[in-house]
């Protein structure tokens, strides 16, 4: 059994595909039952290490889609959205299998898949994934494909044509700057309280902060990948410090949070911006008094 053979991973083969590497239909069957390869379904194999979510879209008769390609992808999506594999299958499909807890799509793709991938492409993976998530996650997702580049500026008139009426109006909330999810999650948090938040904003002798909000409130959003060791939470705090310096308040908070307990990032927002509004007031008015803390 030549199980050696440098097949590609998360590439769908047909048996004359494998024919062509060589391989007889001996080594076939032989490199299926040694898991070096993986029969999908009738003449479609992956190799035996390709991801799941490859190979259970491939047992369904489509390709991955939705959260699950995006995810693939690299692009953000919301945990909580992230669980069951998303399919697509062409409308005229024939008799599917069922697999675990698959969710079939069938609307038609604007983009044809590179030959053998099992997995639809991102402008695809997105319409899909306006059906799946909140709109504020959808847009999350949008802002990260653009900030990856495995989307196109040009592709958004497109992209929004295909939603649904009631979300086309989204598409002014659409910011390539947005560096992260949820920095795109706290950004329009924000919008939805009034205010009109700029993203990625270069401050002098600090460098760039994720969101600045009426020109004096800094909002970071920390996650475990970029702030976990003591040398990058000693240049955050330094960072802070120096923007304290300039007259910025520095308002951090964690991407679980914001991603599990958004209540509690919205009631922090909201207590800085009263305290901010309540010491304007007593400045008019001229009171040395504080302001009524509830």
């Amino acid at each position: 059994m030549r199980v050696e053979i440098d097949l590609p991973v998360d590439v769908l083969l047909t048996r004359d595909d494998l024919r062509g590497l060589t391989m007889t239909a001996r080594d076939i069957d032989a490199a299926v039952r040694a898991g070096a390869l993986v029969r999908a379904r009738q003449n479609v194999y992956l190799r035996g290490d390709s991801d799941s979510v490859a190979v259970t879209a491939a047992r369904v008769g489509g390709r991955a889609t939705c959260v699950s390609a995006l995810a693939r992808a690299g692009v953000f999506v919301h945990p909580k959205r992230n669980h069951d594999v998303h399919v697509h299958v062409p409308v005229n499909a024939g008799r599917l299998r069922r697999a675990g807890t698959a969710r079939v799509h069938w609307s038609p793709t604007m983009r044809e898949p590179r030959e053998g991938s099992p997995f639809a492409e991102v402008i695809d993976a997105l319409v899909h994934a306006a059906e799946c998530q909140t709109p504020r996650a959808f847009i999350a997702s949008v802002d990260s494909a653009l900030h990856l580049r495995h989307l196109h500026p040009d592709d958004l008139d497109e992209l929004f044509a295909r939603l649904p009426r009631r979300l086309r109006r989204l598409r002014g909330l659409v910011d390539a700057r947005a560096e992260s999810g949820t920095e795109t999650l706290v950004r329009l948090m924000l919008r939805g309280l009034g205010c009109r938040p700029d993203c990625q904003v270069q401050i002098g002798g600090v460098g760039r902060v994720d969101l600045v909000v009426d020109g004096w409130l800094v909002i970071e959003c920390d996650s475990r990948a970029f702030h976990s060791g003591w040398e990058e939470q000693r240049r955050d705090r330094r960072r802070d410090l120096a923007l304290a310096e300039r007259g910025f308040v520095v308002l951090r908070v964690l991407a679980e949070d914001i991603l599990f307990r958004p209540e509690v990032v919205l009631a922090a927002v909201k207590g800085l911006l009263r305290a901010a509004r309540e010491a304007r007031f007593a400045h008019r008015s001229g009171s040395s008094r504080p302001p009524h803390r509830r």
